[in-house]
């Protein structure tokens, strides 16, 4: 299932693993975090992982980088990019949220990285059911 919100598409790749695609140019504010809240009250109400696709260039804000992804149930992010300055803008969000001690991993896009980070996604989450 893919759904658009007013600044990504949201696409369910299985039950429990929701890919994220912000457009391009996007500024991600507290109002779009809270569209990301909303999605994932409805469709990930247990323990779900998040890939995050970096296709497109954008940024966030400086509070939306202080609430983004600050889900109780959320036990695994998987980050593509493609480009230095995707993988930069992942780093300094990562070391922004580093209190939050996220399970997270990035993922080269040119080098078969959305595959391999689906995979580690998946196994992610069965560590977690194991549990």
């Amino acid at each position: 299932m893919k759904q658009r919100l007013s600044f990504a598409y949201f696409t369910l790749l299985s039950d429990n693993i929701v890919e994220v695609v912000v457009d391009e140019g996007v500024e991600m504010s507290l109002e779009m975090v809270e569209e990301c809240h909303q999605f994932i009250e409805k469709y990930c109400p247990d323990d779900f992982a998040l890939l995050v696709n970096r296709v497109n260039q954008y940024d966030y804000s400086y509070e939306a980088k202080l609430t983004l992804a600050s889900y109780a149930n959320l036990k695994a992010i998987a980050f593509v990019y493609y480009t230095p300055d995707g993988k930069e803008t992942i780093n300094k969000l990562s070391k922004a949220r580093s209190h939050d001690d996220w399970n997270m991993k990035t993922f080269a896009g040119l080098n078969m990285g959305w595959p391999d980070a689906f995979d580690w996604l998946q196994q992610e989450l069965l560590v977690v059911c194991e549990k």
